[in-house]
């Protein structure tokens, strides 16, 4: 067996995953309210804004985790086709479940079938992380430990749900989203001490991309979105101030008009 090491670089990559973490689920469960507020295009606009920043937070906090990540005796590559596509799979899930939340007629029902289409897609996004592993042995995964790392996302998805259908205040915000960026983290761990690698040891090269050439650039791109779309919504009226602003707007043409 090789010996694992989740966090060659100390506390960085926890603590700096725990942050994308929850840095993506406050921008989503603001996204989500805004959403909950609007009609038509714009609310369909939000919840595809939401989506996005849940998926790319949560994917950002997988391979920022994994950054740390490290198997004596072997160099650890990454498949980019499967990495790609965890994240694809990552936006596309989230998204199935936020929107399930955003146009679901009995939100009991809604919330059960977003949480649990949410989380299992973010179970789906580690494990196909995972998948992209390439190194010199062979990975194996504990079933319970896997099972409890899948109970983890899903209860987690669903809180977040919850949350922003009852939520509604930015200070409320940041607080569930500091306690989903832990729930996360936790599943990702959870999940990773369900791993087990046999090492094989070789000179012959790894197929694939390392961490530094394709992970870390790519964490970083989509981390930059996340501030940038953050910085949007946070300069971008909320319902109600549109309404003051509109009426404000009113009173001040009718006053005018009296003149």
């Amino acid at each position: 067996m090789g010996h694992l090491d989740h966090a060659a670089y100390g506390w960085l990559t926890p603590v700096l995953s725990y942050v994308m973490a929850s840095i993506g689920a406050a921008l989503g469960l603001r996204c989500t309210v805004r959403a909950l507020a609007a009609t038509g295009a714009s609310r369909r606009n939000w919840l595809l804004t939401a989506a996005s920043a849940i998926g790319t937070g949560i994917w950002t906090m997988h391979f920022v985790a994994m950054l740390g990540f490290d198997v004596i005796g072997t160099e650890i590559h990454y498949n980019v086709p499967l990495t790609i596509l965890s994240l694809v799979v990552a936006m596309l899930v989230v998204g199935a479940g936020v929107f399930a939340v955003g146009y679901g007629k009995e939100r009991g029902r809604a919330l059960i079938l977003g949480g649990l289409t949410t989380g299992l897609g973010v179970a789906s996004m580690h494990y196909l992380g995972m998948a992209a592993l390439r190194l010199h042995g062979r990975v194996s995964y504990d079933p319970l430990t896997v099972g409890l790392s899948v109970a983890i996302a899903v209860a987690a998805a669903t809180a977040a749900l919850w949350a922003a259908l009852n939520i509604k205040s930015p200070v409320a915000v940041a607080v569930a989203s500091l306690v989903m960026g832990a729930a996360v983290s936790s599943m990702h761990y959870t999940g990773m001490t369900a791993v087990a690698v046999s090492v094989t040891p070789s000179d012959a090269a790894l197929p694939g991309a390392t961490a530094m050439q394709f992970i870390f650039p790519l964490a970083v791109g989509l981390g930059s979105y996340l501030f940038i779309t953050a910085a949007f919504v946070a300069l971008s009226p909320t319902a109600d101030e549109r309404a003051a602003s509109d009426s404000v707007r009113r009173l001040g043409e009718r006053a005018a008009a009296a003149h």
